[in-house]
């Protein structure tokens, strides 16, 4: 995944809103009605958090007559949480260091 594209991602999950959505999504698709049912906002709102969740790869919708259903894609966040965890493995890493020469150091005082 570009950094460009987890920036997206990362941008789309920023609000709750689409947070709320893709949690939704989580349990299986479901139609932009349903969708936007618990949501007190007017559906050209809603369409634009919708919008933001598809720019991202988030989100897939499809048209079937007049109902448009969408889909989470899985892709985008599992990129996510591969580089979330990189970054926890490095901090855990510079975190074990610090802990590790503040030990040495305060063995060092107490020795004195």
């Amino acid at each position: 995944m570009t950094l460009a594209a987890l920036d997206g991602t990362f941008r789309a999950l920023a609000d709750p809103t689409r947070r709320a959505v893709v949690e939704a999504l989580v349990r299986g698709p479901a139609s932009v009605s349903d969708l936007a049912r618990p949501f007190e906002m007017a559906l050209p709102s809603f369409l634009q958090h919708l919008k933001v969740l598809e720019d991202s790869g988030l989100v897939a919708t499809r048209k079937i007559g007049r109902v448009r259903t969408c889909s989470l894609r899985a892709e985008p966040l599992a990129a996510a949480g591969h580089w979330l965890d990189a970054q926890r493995l490095l901090w855990t890493q510079r975190l074990d260091q610090l802990d590790s020469l503040l030990l040495h150091l305060n063995n060092q005082e107490e020795t004195r």
